[in-house]
Order: structure tokens, then C-alpha cells, then sequence
């Protein structure tokens, strides 16, 4: 065996074929040793350089960017989400929201209708306030399952805990507007009518707003972000809530009053409405889609139907008693839209993660 029987142990003359390669080499065919940058193109199924986007930007797709990672998710351990969706039954606890709110703002217009010379427009309210007052105390029972679960939580008053207090508004108030109105009824006692009205009155405001604090006080996403706007919010639709209730149930000459705080709840429930809607970063999604969106824009829609029929009804019965159904229409639908808002915000981890990296900066 010689030297050249060896591949690539050859001392001779190279023979034809490796001169053919060695040309080939040379103009760039497989076996150049040349940087693959002067190659680039040279050979059909190389990859052909894809365009930039710009000062050394990412490449460019027909017409747009090309994304060069896949969008982001979240995704929780084992699929469950991160906060528990509230435990709380529909439709109790939104009635109970809605009930509660209608009371509290009843009680107080009737506390101002007394003393003003305006008796229809006290006993309606009055009436009206024991009602929906006791329909919440109900809706709440039945979420409890058991009447001993509520008077449980009367056992202990408990200043930081929003749920504490509530239950300590709730309970002086259903008693108070109870025997209001069924003094108001009888006709007897009106003294002690009178003084059971003003302290269910001055317990109004708070019925209009705690349950507001009640659900900011948890996790769940959509409430606790909104936490500055949710009293002002439950605060204006119960004022048109409570307005409403009495457009429908007293006479147009008496109804002055309601008018205005209708006016005043209905202004005060759009602007935060919609502010909640822009104002709270991604969770602001939760109050403008799904079935939460179609609610509150059902509410708003229906809110300023009420303002307006409430200023034609100054002379027909009519316009007023549709501007007090229309009020309440968006009462109800404003508690409810909230409520499912914050479900929704539950479901989907981004709206827990993501605000939580926001805030840590």
C-alpha cells in the first residue's frame, strides 16, 4: 500500500477532481471554508435575509411587525384561580345590595318630608324603606342559609371589620323603619313616629354606602381597585334608587323633593360609572365587558332615562311613575353588574398578577 492509497495522506499532483473541487470551492459551493456572511444567498435553499424593521429593529412581516415572542398568559397551579370567586348566592346578596341601598335613601327623603309639610310623600317613603329594609334582612338570611347565622354576627361589634358594622347598621335600621312605618299605618304615637323616622333618617346614608365598603374590603380584584369609587357609586344609585320609589308611589305636587335627589343620585352614578370603566388599568375591563358591561351600560342608559322623564313628570303622573321604574331598573342593574364584575375579575389570573407587579413597581 502507497502513501496516495491513503485519503488525504496524497503527496502528488492533484488529480483532476480534486482541482474541480478546489475550483468549485473557490466560488463559493459546498466546501468553502469562507465566513457563511459572503455564502449568504448564493445557494437557492440557503435562507434568504429576512428585512428589518429599522435601525437594526425586528424583522418585518408583510405590512406589520412580525412578533418575536408569544403574548404573555397567566396560569395558576392546576388551573385554579389565584383569589377564590365570592361565595355569596345570586340573585340574594346583589338584592341585598340593591334592597339595602333603596332603604337607606327612603328612610332619609322620608325624614325630610315630615317636617317640610309633605305627608304623602313621608308615608310613602316610610313604607317603602320597612319594605325593602326587610326584603334585605331576608335575601341576606337566605345566602346565610340559617336566621342563627345572622344574629351570630351581632354578637361581637367589631370596629375594623366592614361586615361587623354592617351588620350593626342593618339590624337598628330594619327595627327602626319597621315600627315607623307601622306607626305611620296605624296613625298612632306620632311622636315616637316622628323620633323612630329621624333615627332610621340619620342611619340613611350609611345603608346606602357600607355594603360599598363591604366588598372593597376583599380580594376580590374588581372591588378592592375600586375601592375610592364603589361608595360613591352605590351611594348615587341608591339616592336615584330610593328617588324613584318614591316618584312612583307619591303624588306630583309632594314629589319636589325626589325629583332633585334623583337628579343628584343620577349624576353621581354616571360620572363614577364611567369613570370605573377607564380609571382602574386592566381590571377597568371586568365593569365593560361580558355580562357585567352589558349591565352597567343597560344602567346608565336607563339612569338617564329616569333623569329625564323625572322633569317631565313635574306635570304628568305618568312620566314620573315610568321615571321611578326606570330608577329603580338601574338600580337593580348597577348591583348586579358590580357583582358580576367582580366574579369575572376572579377568574382570570392577569387580574390578579398583573396589578399586583404594577404596584410594586
Amino acid at each position: 500500500m502507497t502513501d496516495e492509497s491513503v485519503p488525504g495522506n496524497r503527496t502528488g499532483p492533484a488529480p483532476a477532481d480534486t482541482a474541480a473541487a478546489d475550483t468549485a470551492a473557490a466560488a463559493g459551493e459546498p466546501g468553502d471554508e469562507r465566513p457563511t456572511a459572503d455564502r449568504a444567498g448564493s445557494d437557492p435553499a440557503d435562507p434568504q435575509p429576512v428585512p428589518s424593521g429599522g435601525d437594526g429593529g425586528p424583522p418585518m412581516g408583510k405590512g406589520r411587525d412580525r412578533p418575536m415572542v408569544d403574548k404573555a398568559s397567566f396560569q395558576s397551579y392546576y388551573g385554579r384561580p389565584i383569589v377564590k370567586p365570592p361565595a355569596w348566592k345570586q340573585p340574594d346578596v346583589p338584592l341585598y345590595l340593591f334592597l339595602g341601598g333603596t332603604a337607606g335613601a327612603c328612610a332619609s327623603l322620608g325624614a325630610v318630608a315630615g317636617p317640610t309639610g309633605r305627608p304623602a310623600l313621608a308615608r310613602a317613603t316610610r313604607i317603602v324603606a320597612a319594605g325593602a329594609a326587610s326584603a334585605s334582612v331576608l335575601a341576606l338570611v337566605h345566602d346565610l342559609g340559617r336566621p342563627l347565622r345572622f344574629l351570630n354576627m351581632l354578637r361581637v361589634l367589631k370596629p375594623t371589620s366592614p361586615l361587623s358594622v354592617g351588620s350593626w347598621i342593618l339590624a337598628p335600621f330594619s327595627g327602626l323603619t319597621a315600627v315607623t312605618a307601622a306607626l305611620e299605618v296605624t296613625g298612632r304615637l306620632p311622636t315616637i313616629r316622628r323620633l323612630t323616622g329621624t333615627a332610621a333618617g340619620v342611619l340613611g346614608p350609611a345603608m346606602c354606602t357600607y355594603t360599598a365598603v363591604l366588598l372593597s374590603d376583599t380580594a376580590t380584584p374588581a372591588w378592592h381597585e375600586a375601592r375610592h369609587d364603589l361608595p360613591i357609586l352605590f351611594a348615587g344609585s341608591a339616592l336615584a334608587s330610593g328617588a324613584g320609589a318614591a316618584l312612583a308611589t307619591t303624588p306630583v305636587a309632594e314629589a319636589t323633593p325626589a325629583r332633585r335627589l334623583g337628579l343628584v343620585g343620577a349624576a353621581a352614578d354616571l360620572v363614577v360609572s364611567r369613570r370605573m370603566e377607564h380609571a382602574l388599568g386592566l381590571v377597568s375591563e371586568t365593569y365593560r365587558t361580558g355580562r357585567a358591561g352589558r349591565l352597567l351600560k343597560a344602567s346608565r342608559a336607563l339612569t338617564a332615562a329616569g333623569a329625564g322623564l323625572s322633569l317631565l313628570g313635574r306635570r304628568s303622573r305618568v312620566a314620573s311613575a315610568v321615571a321611578g321604574a326606570a330608577y329603580l331598573a338601574a338600580g337593580l342593574c348597577t348591583r348586579f353588574g358590580v357583582y358580576n364584575a367582580g366574579v369575572a375579575s376572579t377568574l382570570d389570573p392577569k387580574y390578579v398578577v398583573i396589578p399586583q407587579r404594577a404596584r410594586k413597581g
